[in-house]
């Protein structure tokens, strides 16, 4: 009989419980993953108590409001503030999505719960390893390729090409769309995942573009290009709209026009 048992570390403890804010009159309560690789002990959710009055509407206000009035050593990523760096992505009450475009309204749960993206190695807290990500967005060759001489002044597109890249160029590689993909979960080492595979959509329809049979050869594979099952998880979390699982089906039918 088979024995299937978690890592040690992996059971997620009951945490701190911090002291409200003195003065608050209107509160609202966070549970917050938190994990430290150093100190050698189980993940925890810590509970804290946000002052509503004090912090932004945004739930990316509200960690760093924590942060800075509560608890320095909660770690987590931000930057732009603006839904365009996707550094702040993260799982809130079940959906991966950004803390800074997600209001606090919308969370309908009475605790905000935050957990780092789902099915990654963990660096800390809220932080997820996207060593693989980047590196599986990077084996797409995301830049232009070209043979012909490169012209004095810019590759030129019509309107009506240009608008095939709608819908692609958006993705800030936020890792929402991948880490929400079963199939990704079970074989993010050879899966390139539906973030990665997006990009490689927005490049092979690029009518500036001469590589795209290499493209193509690339994703030529039963487990980079076909472990995607149409789930549409991928669709459904991306916070910037877009929709991954249609450029997916997209390349598969690339492959089959290239062999009739």
């Amino acid at each position: 009989m088979v024995e299937l048992t978690l890592p040690k570390n992996s059971k997620v403890t009951q945490g701190k419980v911090w002291p409200r804010h003195k003065g608050a009159k209107r509160e609202r309560e966070f549970r917050i993953y938190r994990w430290n690789p150093d100190d050698g002990k189980n993940p925890r959710v810590d509970i804290y108590y946000v002052d509503l009055d004090e912090s932004g509407p945004m739930l990316l206000d509200a960690l760093i409001w924590i942060k800075s009035y509560i608890d320095p050593t909660l770690t987590f990523r931000r930057s732009c503030r603006e839904g365009v760096c996707g550094s702040c992505a993260m799982n809130i009450d079940g959906v991966n999505t950004l803390a800074c475009t997600r209001t606090m309204d919308e969370v309908k749960s009475e605790a905000v719960r935050i957990y780092p993206l789902p099915h990654m190695p963990v660096v800390k807290d809220l932080i997820p390893d996207l060593t693989n990500f980047y590196a599986q967005y990077a084996s797409i060759e995301p830049w232009l390729k070209t043979k012909t001489p490169v012209p004095q002044k810019e590759w030129k597109q019509s309107h009506q090409d240009r608008e095939k890249l709608d819908g692609l160029y958006e993705c800030i590689l936020c890792a929402c769309c991948s880490t929400s993909c079963p199939s990704y979960w079970w074989n993010s080492d050879r899966y390139l995942g539906p973030a990665a595979l997006l990009q490689a959509q927005r490049w092979i329809v690029d009518s500036r573009d001469e590589g795209t049979g290499e493209r193509l050869d690339n994703l030529e594979d039963p487990f980079r290009l076909y472990r995607c099952h149409t789930i549409m998880n991928c669709t459904k979390a991306c916070p910037k709209g877009l929709n991954p699982a249609k450029a997916i089906a997209e390349i598969k039918k690339k492959m089959v026009e290239r062999q009739v």
